[in-house]
């Protein structure tokens, strides 16, 4: 059952941060992969807060998050989001790496509320885009049209993981490549 209660979106809080990861669940079991999805509450602290790292010192945060919250200010969706960077553009822009709102909020405008936070986030720091990728069959595609979102059907994902990422980076070394992180 939908809710008639608008949801209010707001930063994410440490306090959140279980919610989120339960989503996030929730979100690789709708996307039909959910032994792929291994984050836990202390990664996600960490990468949204630096908080609770392998070392005792804070670092910057590179994950950024917001929530879409309900009358108790309980998270009922959630979009994790980072920078990235347009060589062409010369400037920062925001990818969404995960957007998801619970059934029991969808219908309520908290999808469209999510995205719209994260468009004024573009306009008023200068960013030029606003990315993210769909699995194929995901039925938002007509949400995503119905706002202007253009699928880029021309660009073609890769990914290296696992094996092939550790072979290749078995290589950086014996090229003459020095990775100074």
């Amino acid at each position: 059952m939908t809710s008639s209660v608008i949801p209010t979106i707001r930063p994410a809080r440490p306090e959140d941060v279980p919610a989120v990861v339960a989503m996030v669940h929730e979100l690789a079991e709708y996307e039909r992969a959910p032994e792929q999805c291994h984050l836990t509450t202390d990664q996600l602290t960490s990468a949204l807060f630096g908080l609770g790292a392998a070392s005792d010192e804070p670092s910057a945060p590179a994950l950024f998050g917001h929530v879409a919250v309900d009358e108790r200010d309980e998270p009922v969706g959630f979009a994790l989001w980072f920078l990235n960077f347009s060589t062409w553009a010369g400037v920062h822009g925001i990818y969404l790496e995960d957007l998801y709102v619970r059934p029991s909020a969808r219908g309520t405008g908290a999808g469209r509320m999510l995205l719209a936070t994260l468009a004024d986030i573009c306009i008023r720091r200068g960013y030029r885009r606003l990315e993210w990728w769909m699995i194929d069959w995901n039925p938002a595609a007509g949400f995503y049209a119905s706002i202007g979102a253009e699928q880029m059907s021309e660009w073609v994902p890769y990914r290296l993981s696992g094996d092939a990422l550790r072979q290749l980076a078995g290589h950086a070394n014996t090229v003459g490549t020095r990775t100074g992180d």
